[in-house]
Parts: C-alpha cells; sequence; structure tokens
C-alpha cells in the first residue's frame, strides 16, 4: 500500500463515524408561486427599482430615461433594441450603464451579470439599467445556475445600489458601484 491510499485510508476511517453536514435549504419553499412578484418586492426592499415592461414599451421607455444623461455605457451581449438612444461612453465617463441579465433571483431580488459582459459597465456608471427576460426570473439561485448551458467565466450578483456603512457607520449609497440600480422585466 502506498503513502496516499495509507493516508486516505486513514482519514476515510476518522471520518467515518461523523455525522454529515447538510446543506442549507432555500429561504422559501419551491418552486415559488409567484417568483416574479417576489423578485420585484426583493429588488425594492435592497433599494432597487424595478419594473415590468413589455417589448413595444421599451424604445419610449429608452427615450424618456435618456433625458436626464448625456451617454451610455452598454453590456457586449446587450440587444441592439434595448440601446439607449444616447452616444455611447466609455464605462469611467458614462452617467449610464446598460446590461442584460442572464437571470433573476426573486428569493434575493438579484439579478446575475455575465463577466462576458464587460464588468465596467456593470460597476463603474453612478446609474445602471439592467433588462432580463421575464422567463429567466427564477425562485432560487440554483435554478438559475442550472438554467445555464455554461457557466460564465465570473458572475455577479447585484442585489440593489452599492452601500456601504464601513465609516462611522453611516449608510452611502454609490461607494463600491452604482447607486442606483434599475431593473426592467421584459414580459
Amino acid at each position: 500500500m502506498d503513502a496516499r491510499t495509507r493516508i486516505l485510508s486513514r482519514v476515510k476511517q476518522a471520518l467515518k463515524d461523523r455525522p454529515k453536514a447538510e446543506l442549507p435549504g432555500p429561504l422559501h419553499p419551491v418552486p415559488l408561486p409567484d417568483p416574479l412578484e417576489l423578485f420585484l418586492r426583493r429588488l425594492e426592499e435592497n433599494g432597487g427599482e424595478g419594473r415590468l415592461m413589455r417589448r413595444e414599451e421599451v424604445r419610449s421607455f429608452l427615450e424618456a430615461l435618456a433625458q436626464g444623461f448625456s451617454g451610455a455605457a452598454w453590456g457586449r451581449t446587450l440587444p441592439l433594441d434595448l440601446r439607449p438612444p444616447l452616444p455611447e461612453l466609455p464605462p469611467e465617463e458614462a452617467p449610464l450603464g446598460v446590461s442584460y441579465a442572464l437571470f433573476a433571483v426573486a428569493e434575493t431580488g438579484s439579478v446575475a451579470l455575465s463577466s462576458e459582459e464587460g464588468r465596467k459597465v456593470h460597476l463603474l456608471p453612478p446609474t445602471h439599467l439592467v433588462f432580463v427576460e421575464a422567463d429567466r426570473v427564477f425562485g432560487t439561485l440554483l435554478e438559475g445556475l442550472l438554467s445555464l448551458e455554461a457557466l460564465p467565466t465570473a458572475l455577479g450578483l447585484h442585489s440593489g445600489p452599492s452601500k456601504s456603512a464601513d465609516i462611522g457607520q453611516v449608510m452611502v449609497k454609490g461607494v463600491h458601484g452604482p447607486g442606483r440600480l434599475l431593473v426592467a422585466v421584459l414580459t
């Protein structure tokens, strides 16, 4: 018997009577009765702004939103019809970032964003608009991850505007990312 086998055998023997640790279950019963309603509620509780929108409404919504911005940066996976009628700016100069989420998680009010989009768009502009398809709103993170054919290199979970109370226990928004998160759920 070689050293590796001997060591693994002793570890297995030492652990045989130990109870197995259970993984925590979901926060809500699965499947959730209405993940879309819960997602919008949780997002708002987190300080984000969410709304349902038909695809036909997107253009007028973007035109109204564009009135307050000088330009925008958008993710590489954002469909052309979801781009605002604004000049494209680099993320470090853009007042608005626009992304397309892989999915959303109802139990935490989070949107999942792929690093393939370009993480600067997610983090640098002070306002971040995220589009997500209504059929991509899942009850739990596990359901969302299982829906993906392949995982991106990195996955960002955004659950509201950036917040920190590190200094003096005073809550400040926009410290480590956008101070405003808007999510448009496309029906």
